[in-house]
């Protein structure tokens, strides 16, 4: 079997994997090649499309040897058995993923922008290269997309050599090829066009499936059109947050007569200018609260992407900013809440849990509160779990860690409603569900110096 190009591949490929169309679905191209064939896959299957970063960890000595790879969110796989092989030292995988990483991050930047990664926890990855060959890079990828969480990893390509499966069988839980010729050489052969995809072509590509179906944090079409007729009663004014003595960027929206104050803690991909916590910001201003839409991390530290999971880390660093806001004019007297998203949520329960913590509510969405561990018995403020009623892997969790819970607290589930909220109206019910949280517990509770 021949292929006109990468997307006469993509669409034949579609057509092989119509079977996933009623699940929660998230295609994954490989860049640069593999996203030209993941487009026309996303596009078929009504699905999101990002791409899964991939660096190959190479043997010092022999860099073409893979003894790892590494992919975002601090995700790292290692060949233990090349590494005693080639007598390569801890040092020496450390100096050479230190490298791979701020590669790996430059090309995510280049390639997303400014639109956060998809998430696939708790969803169906599908992970789509334009052919296997070796297969060491497919195959991280697939163990990289399991250790984002996915519930089930699917590895599709159009073309790969007789036998690709067996190495693959323990990295994916369904393999799906169109074509495996006798006399594979290279994945070029059975492309008639088989040209080099170039940045522009993956960045195109990716804005072109965000325009149709969103991935990640940005709205889908009919959340952004319900945030465009509802703009904020108040302006945004940008602010520099003190935490400590770390300025981060933040903006800080107080309605006339505001009766409460609530900060927002995104979740690890997103940042202040996350479309859904804005959305849900705006609401809470008609509602008559604040709000503080902030970076939990400098642009240096967001390099690190360990940082972004590093909870302690997050939490401390917003109760520093919650003493520095209470600081100001603005925010005298007010009563304070948090509202986290994702790994967000895990942060902002940290924080409330802190001894002396003026936060006295807390709302979750989509939020991994068990990430926040034994400091959840010592959670004071009442506490809202909102999740989505499809979003199996995270409702189990958000159940664990609400029996945890010793104060007031509540497990909300949106029908229908999957990780992101993308459904029509969720994203609506998560903003209802959180201002009559927060209006019913900061509007009768005077925050300090009230």
């Amino acid at each position: 079997m021949h292929f006109a190009d990468r997307t006469d591949a993509g669409r034949r490929l579609a057509g092989q994997l119509t079977h996933l169309a009623d699940e929660d679905v998230v295609v994954l191209g490989l860049p640069r090649g593999g996203v030209l064939v993941a487009a026309e896959v996303a596009e078929a299957l009504g699905a999101p499309l990002d791409i899964i970063v991939v660096r190959k960890l190479g043997v010092p000595f022999q860099p073409e040897l893979g003894m790892g790879a590494i992919g975002e969110d601090g995700v790292r796989v290692v060949n233990e058995e090349v590494m005693r092989a080639t007598r390569t030292t801890e040092e020496e995988l450390a100096a050479v993923e230190e490298r791979e990483r701020a590669e790996l991050d430059r090309r995510a930047r280049r390639y997303r922008g400014s639109r956060p990664r998809t998430g696939v926890r708790g969803r169906t990855a599908v992970v789509v290269d334009d052919g296997v060959a070796t297969g060491s890079t497919a195959r991280a990828a697939c163990l990289i997309a399991r250790g984002h969480g996915a519930a089930r990893v699917v590895l599709a390509v159009p073309v790969a050599p007789e036998g690709w499966t067996a190495r693959m069988q323990d990295a994916a839980d369904e393999l799906v090829c169109l074509s495996t010729p006798v006399g594979f050489l290279g994945i070029g052969q059975f492309y008639e066009d088989f040209a080099q995809t170039t940045d522009s072509e993956v960045i195109a590509c990716l804005e072109r499936a965000a325009d149709r179906l969103p991935g990640s944090d940005p709205l889908s079409s009919a959340a952004q059109d319900a945030a465009r007729s509802a703009a904020p009663p108040v302006a945004d004014p940008d602010v520099v947050v003190h935490a400590g003595p770390v300025r981060l960027a933040g903006q800080l929206a107080v309605p006339e007569g505001a009766t409460g104050l609530v900060v927002f803690a995104h979740g690890s991909g997103s940042s202040r200018h996350s479309p859904r916590n804005r959305s849900v910001s705006d609401s809470l201003n008609k509602a008559g609260l604040a709000t503080l839409l902030f970076d939990l991390l400098t642009a240096e530290e967001e390099l690190d992407r360990a940082n972004v999971f590093d909870t302690s880390l997050l939490g401390r660093r917003l109760t520093d900013t919650t003493r520095w806001l209470l600081e100001q004019p603005e925010a005298q007297g007010l009563a304070v809440g948090y509202f986290g998203a994702s790994t967000g949520a895990a942060a902002a329960l940290w924080a409330a849990a802190e001894p002396g913590s003026p936060v006295v509510a807390v709302v979750s969405r989509g939020g991994r509160p068990d990430l926040a561990g034994p400091r959840l018995p010592a959670v004071t403020a009442p506490t809202l779990l909102i999740v989505g009623g499809e979003d199996e892997v995270v409702l189990d969790l958000n159940r664990q860690a609400q029996a945890q819970l010793r104060c007031e607290s509540r497990l909300a589930v949106v029908p229908g409603a999957t990780h992101l909220f993308e459904e029509p109206g969720a994203l609506a019910q998560v903003a209802d569900l959180a201002t009559e949280w927060f209006t019913g517990n900061l509007g009768r509770r005077a925050g300090p110096g009230g």
